[in-house]
């Protein structure tokens, strides 16, 4: 089974920076895609960015040039470091990783963590 655990949460005010993280634990061998999602009140979860086994990145349109995405292989880890954080930044935030192999499910997986909070006061 996988883990997936974030954390980095929390309030911050506009202007402001947070980084998150998020750990896959588990009997992994591999991660094809990792991520990061959120979901404000009332909306649908969107993608915020997101990274290949390679490095290649991509993001929405309202988080480039101030959000970076990061990761490490060896850890099975995740970042994201949010600057010039705004109101509408608030959300739960949910880390993805995308085709999981592991030692037990040789068929890569979709998991998510269980989501942190980030609160952007004006």
């Amino acid at each position: 089974q996988v883990q997936l655990v974030e954390s980095g949460g929390g309030l911050v005010q506009a202007g402001g920076s947070l980084r998150l993280s998020c750990q896959a634990s588990g009997s992994i061998i591999s991660i094809n895609s990792m991520g990061w999602y959120r979901q404000a009140a009332g909306k649908q979860r969107e993608l915020v960015a997101g990274i290949s086994s390679g490095g290649s990145t991509n993001y929405a349109d309202s988080v480039k040039g101030r959000f970076t995405i990061s990761r490490d292989n060896a850890k099975n880890t995740v970042s994201l470091q949010m600057n010039s954080l705004k109101p509408e930044d608030t959300a739960v935030y949910y880390c993805n990783a995308g085709g999981v192999v592991t030692s037990s499910f040789l068929k890569g997986v979709n998991y998510w963590g269980k989501g942190t909070l980030i609160t952007v006061s004006s």
